[in-house]
């Protein structure tokens, strides 16, 4: 056995290496609880809640499954029940429904709102109905220029099915915040019907009001796709009430493929890129319409500049195109993709001219050649034309105005895009 020669010098050395060993410990005990490598505790007062329509990573996310783009001018409501028809996309088990009063002049009050499965016309399987509330309230009142979204409800939501959004406005409302061109019938009826089956002297009408979105939790989602244009994205001349539209075929593609995309239509019947008209301008609404859609990554623009081309005094292709551009660089400062179609043809409308036709042919250009910053290219404008006379539709799929194209148009269309961009 080898002696230890124990001195004063060895105890103080002894000790200086514990106390260097607890500090280490303490120092590894530490960062490993904050999760920061750098020792950083969060500052005082900072927010920790994530973006809208993002979730914390214990939380499902959630996704929009339908949305209409918003506009003015809808019609007056004043004690009645509206119930309103949606096709959703993508499913879920969960669910919360957005109503806007964006456009509108007073506050809007709703109460007795809830989601059911839909069978036909305006009635529901009552068995199905699913109470909404907002702020664990039955009502809620939205102030002008407001959009409010519900609290989260347990409702089985399903893919690529029609579902019932029915609401009781109790107080007059002059006109309220609409989307113009439903392509189906909505209901309106005397009185709070909103938990009945079927309501009881209904009568229709043909656009949505103040309903915007329905979003939905599906663990699975892959995340949504905004499709933004005018009426050809909006369904015109689509088979009525039998959602033809191509971004709902596009949206049956994504089912059949087991894929979990939202797809959101942003389309509003005669749009333009740059000018207001019939609803805000592509330009001006691009940050409601897509960039603040619940879980959207991606986005296509479509038809929009082809009512530009069509206005009495048509800008001209750079003007489109640097609006397009505007888009393009939105888009990725949101870090959402955009894909960008080319304009199909209208040759044949009354409003065609070579200027327009010009314009037409300098964006198609810009979006197909080098540089443009689209994250991908989608040629509609190849998948409707006549092969034979590229200016105008391929007969098979016009509707007779040169301008829509009809369901295998619109079948057309969807099968264009390919699924694969939504990865």
């Amino acid at each position: 056995m080898v002696a230890v020669n124990w001195t004063r010098k060895t105890t103080i050395s002894v000790v200086a290496a514990l106390v260097v060993l607890v500090v280490a410990v303490v120092v590894f005990v530490q960062r490993d609880s904050n999760g920061n490598e750098n020792n950083e505790a969060t500052p005082t007062g900072a927010s920790s809640a994530t973006p809208s329509g993002e979730a914390s990573p214990a939380e499902t996310p959630w996704t929009g499954s339908w949305a209409v783009a918003v506009q003015n001018g809808g019609r007056a409501f004043d004690k009645q029940t509206v119930r309103q028809i949606i096709r959703t996309s993508i499913g879920g088990d969960t669910v919360r429904v957005k109503l806007s009063n964006e456009f509108g002049s007073d506050p809007l009050t709703v109460s007795a709102v809830y989601l059911a499965q839909h069978l036909q016309a305006n009635t529901v399987d009552a068995t199905t109905n699913a109470h909404v509330t907002f702020n664990g309230g039955d009502s809620v009142t939205i102030e002008a220029g407001q959009t409010t979204v519900s609290d989260a409800v347990q409702f089985a939501m399903p893919a690529g099915g029609d579902v019932s959004v029915s609401a009781y406005v109790p107080e007059r409302i002059g006109s309220v915040t609409q989307h113009a061109f439903a392509n189906r019938h909505n209901y309106v009826a005397a009185g709070n019907q909103a938990t009945q089956a079927t309501l009881t002297g209904a009568q229709t009408f043909d656009n949505y009001a103040f309903l915007a979105g329905v979003d939905v939790q599906n663990a699975e989602s892959e995340g949504a796709v905004v499709t933004l244009g005018a009426s050809i994205t909006d369904g015109y001349d689509s088979t009525f009430g039998e959602n033809r539209r191509w971004p709902d075929q596009l949206a049956r593609r994504l089912i059949t493929a087991n894929r979990n995309v939202g797809v959101l239509n942003a389309g509003i019947s005669g749009n333009m890129l740059l000018k207001d008209g019939a609803g805000q301008s592509a330009v001006n609404r691009f940050d409601r319409d897509v960039l603040a859609q619940t879980g959207v990554k991606w986005v296509v623009f479509s038809d929009a500049a082809i009512n530009d081309l069509g206005d009495s005094n048509p800008p001209g292709g750079e003007q489109l195109i640097q609006g397009l551009q505007q888009l393009i660089q939105r888009s990725h400062d949101a870090g959402i993709k955009i894909f960008c179609a080319t304009l199909t043809p209208y040759k044949g409308t009354d409003y065609w001219s070579e200027q327009g036709e010009a314009g037409r042919a300098a964006v198609n250009d810009f979006i197909k050649g080098d540089g443009s910053g689209c994250d991908a290219v989608i040629d509609l404008d190849t998948a409707i034309h006549d092969p034979n006379d590229p200016q105008r539709y391929n007969s098979r799929y016009n509707t007779g105005d040169s301008l829509h194209p009809n369901d295998a148009g619109m079948e057309a269309i969807a099968a264009a895009v390919d699924l694969n961009l939504f990865r």
